[in-house]
């Protein structure tokens, strides 16, 4: 009997010396199957979350170089169209960006900058003027404390 099988039986399955089973359940193994499969699908979910990150980034970032270049574009109108789109490609670069476009009309200067590379390359326009003069105001014209807008106050 020694020689002859070198298997046991526990109940009615028949079970070898190294605990495998050799017939009954047919599904033995499939918590592998579903495990490789729940990790793929969550691999997917992070790449794509992962993707929508990056591209969110990348426009930020192109979005912050475009305001940054328009807006130093619009500080140096006075030195002309050239010198402006220049200060405003410098800006765009230290903000890691590509300026695309640059158009000054008047004091009114229009850019846009590029950010990202292959699929995430985002394109992004801004505009930017030099602040206006403040509207001059007389100092007796100012509003007095406690008077203008707002609830009356009732002095008894």
């Amino acid at each position: 009997m020694r020689g002859a099988s070198h298997r046991r039986r526990f109940g009615s399955v028949p079970v070898a010396l190294g605990g495998r089973g050799t017939g009954g359940c047919p599904d033995r193994g499939s918590a592998t199957v579903w495990s490789v499969g729940a990790i793929a699908v969550l691999c997917v979910v992070f790449g794509v979350v992962a993707a929508l990150g990056h591209a969110v980034a990348v426009r930020h970032r192109a979005a912050g170089g475009a305001d940054l270049a328009a807006l130093a574009a619009a500080d140096h109108w006075t030195r002309g169209g050239t010198e402006a789109c220049a200060r405003a490609d410098r800006v765009a670069r230290a903000q890691g960006t590509r300026l695309v476009r640059c158009v000054i009309t008047g004091e009114v200067s229009d850019v846009s900058v590029a950010s990202g590379r292959g699929p995430f390359t985002v394109e992004v326009r801004a505009r930017a003027a030099p602040a206006g003069p403040a509207e001059p105001t007389a100092p007796d014209a100012a509003p007095a404390m406690g008077s203008g807008p707002g609830p009356a106050s009732s002095a008894g």
